[in-house]
């Protein structure tokens, strides 16, 4: 409760859930504002912004209905988004905490498993995965998430590195817990809020991977992304530059959003400072 009402009085938290809100909304009513197939010839081509009220964001070069396309983009951005970033935190936390509760051998291999993810860059690692088992949702998901899993394992191990020494970690040990119960029912639970903290850049993270992937040609060609959509629109930039400018900004909004929850998030976290006399 004292975390929702901290949360409520940060503007910039405020103004990221509206602006999540909306796009969530918008996904959830694609099917029934835009039943069918978006991808399917709706109308003539190219039609421009708020020249026909059947399209108020116009068609694109095959004459495909760019509002349908907006709204069933936003539930592809925001289910790799938030699928992404939950695998990758899964993996993380479940790495961490066993690096940091084991110690010794087990800690330096998975560390070291770390170490070689985070070499690669994360889009470079999601696009040789993608380009090599092909484009689909769930393997561009999987990609995402291996790309982004070792950074919230660092945090994880960080936090059970400063709490496996606690007083009630002892007790749990001479009661006779097991060590996977003890690491992952006592201490896991109390090294999530960084991890957590972290999550809202994961999930914008993804986002843009998807989009990015998405732009190259190597999204799902069956299902509507802002980024295929973007990169559809590069190519009458000139003629047409709506094509790429409208599911842009919907990217940017998806993307700032998660960026001013996150902020919102920090503040009602952060302990309260004391006034000035």
């Amino acid at each position: 409760m004292r975390f929702a009402l901290r949360f409520t009085r940060s503007g910039p938290g405020l103004i990221g859930a509206v602006i999540l809100a909306l796009l969530a909304l918008a996904a959830l009513a694609a099917p029934l504002l835009f039943p069918g197939d978006p991808l399917k010839i709706a109308g003539p081509a190219l039609t421009a912004p708020f020249t026909d009220p059947a399209f108020p964001f116009g068609t694109d070069r095959l004459g495909r209905d760019v509002l349908a396309g907006v709204f069933h983009g936003a539930r592809a951005s925001l289910a790799v988004g938030l699928a992404a970033a939950f695998a990758a935190l899964a993996i993380g936390l479940v790495v961490g905490t066993l690096a940091g509760f084991a110690g010794g051998f087990i800690d330096e291999a998975l560390m070291r498993v770390a170490d070689a993810f985070q070499i690669v860059p994360g889009f470079l690692l999601a696009l040789a995965f993608v380009s090599t088992l092909g484009a689909s949702m769930p393997t561009v998901i999987l990609a995402i998430a291996l790309s982004a899993w070792a950074e919230p394992a660092r945090l994880a191990r960080a936090e059970v590195l400063s709490i496996r020494e606690r007083d009630y970690v002892a007790a749990a040990r001479i009661i006779g817990m097991h060590p996977l119960e003890i690491a992952f029912r006592e201490i896991l639970p109390n090294a999530l809020p960084p991890v957590l903290a972290f999550a809202a850049i994961t999930v914008a993270g993804a986002i843009l991977t998807e989009a990015a992937l998405s732009f190259l040609g190597l999204g799902d060609p069956n299902v509507v992304t802002w980024g295929a959509m973007i990169a559809e629109g590069r190519n009458v930039l000139r003629a047409a530059p709506f094509l790429s400018i409208i599911p842009g900004l919907a990217l940017v909004s998806a993307v700032l959003g998660v960026y001013l929850v996150s902020e919102g998030v920090s503040d009602a976290l952060r302990p309260r400072e004391g006034r000035a006399a």
